[in-house]
């Protein structure tokens, strides 16, 4: 029995063929270098802090193995032994914030301005009275 020919390629044939062309017309933009980094979770600090020492417990254990020992750790703590690690988060969050204010607002000079008043203000500098003498 001959093969036929004209027998229709299968899906995944067809989605081969057509992945360098979407991939060429759909460039990745390329990251900008200054944009500043995200802020961490509570968890991530504390997974920085404890990692070291879970490994040191289990030698043998895996990546995956790690984090879910970490995992399991931090739900065991209370909300007292989390503070420091959330206090951390929030510090970081208004890092972040701040950084990403300035870099969004580089190409505005009004934005800039707005908030370096801003800051001012928040710092009670106390240039500006409003006493009337």
């Amino acid at each position: 029995m001959p093969k036929d020919s004209a027998k229709p390629k299968r899906k995944a044939a067809e989605k081969a063929e057509k992945a360098p062309r979407a991939a060429a017309s759909k460039a990745k933009k390329e990251k900008d270098p200054n944009k500043p980094k995200r802020a961490l979770s509570a968890y991530m600090f504390f997974s920085q802090d404890w990692r070291e020492r879970i490994k040191a417990e289990n030698p043998d254990a895996g990546f995956g193995e790690v984090g879910k020992l970490l995992g399991a750790k931090w739900k065991e703590l209370d909300d007292e032994e989390k503070k420091p690690y959330i206090d951390l988060a929030n510090k970081d969050k208004a890092r972040a914030e701040g950084e990403k204010n300035t870099y969004d607002g580089k190409g505005s000079s009004k934005k800039a301005a707005a908030a370096a008043a801003a800051a001012a203000a928040a710092s009670g500098s106390g240039e500006e009275d409003d006493d009337d003498e």
